[in-house]
């Protein structure tokens, strides 16, 4: 090697030496900072749950479905008090950022129970762009699960994450909605894990968000 790889001011002879935690690194004199590893959590959060690491009013929060060891980790974005479903929560603040940016696109799928029987003119309005007070949804894609006596299932696509976005353009067209759970984020899938339950994400799923929110990847 030459002596072109140093720790902590020593010389590295021997190949497969081993570098300790908090080890000065310098090759060719300069210094090599280690690879930082991040830890990325699936979460299933349940209805009546926080998206939050605290609550002043003492509610639960999504802090107590982390597993004990695990490094600080935050949640990417929000799902409400009372929807449930697919939750990513992770300290690599980077990524995190570019997944929530509306530049990105990141699509987000969510099963919807809502009130009473969707017409075809409901459905081409949530397609054409439903407006409210604060919220303009435009792009959204819908397909209609099932019909049934008094409600509609439906799953239901968007690019944005308003603060209870979904919620406020069923009720703008005069059908509530009844339950709501987040079952896909960009290339994440809810698949089966149970509610209130974690999961440590694979190789392969933190590469698909970090390809799904590549800068490269937008278009000018």
């Amino acid at each position: 090697m030459r002596g072109r790889v140093r720790i902590d001011g020593k010389v590295v002879k021997e190949l497969g030496t081993i570098v300790a935690d908090g080890a000065e690194v310098e090759v060719d004199h300069k210094r090599v900072m280690p690879a930082k590893h991040f830890t990325y959590l699936l979460v299933h959060k349940p209805v009546a749950m926080m998206t939050t690491m605290r609550d002043p009013e003492g509610r639960r929060t999504v802090a107590e479905l982390v597993p004990k060891g695990t490094p600080r980790v935050v949640p990417v974005g929000r799902l409400d008090y009372d929807s449930s479903g697919l939750l990513l929560m992770t300290d690599d603040g980077d990524l995190a950022n570019r997944l929530l940016h509306p530049s990105y696109g990141v699509e987000k799928t969510y099963r919807a129970v809502v009130k009473g029987k969707l017409l075809q003119s409901d459905v081409k309005k949530i397609l054409e762009g439903v407006r409210t007070s604060d919220v303009r949804a435009a792009g959204a894609k819908l397909a209609v699960i099932a019909t049934r006596a008094y409600n509609t299932v439906v799953d239901i696509s968007l690019h944005e994450g308003r603060n209870r976005q979904v919620r406020k353009m069923f009720e703008a067209l005069g059908h509530p909605v009844l339950a709501l759970e987040r079952t896909s984020f960009g290339p994440l899938k809810m698949g089966t894990l149970p509610p209130g339950l974690s999961r440590v994400l694979t190789e392969r799923e933190v590469s698909a968000l970090r390809a799904a929110s590549d800068p490269a990847s937008v278009e000018d």
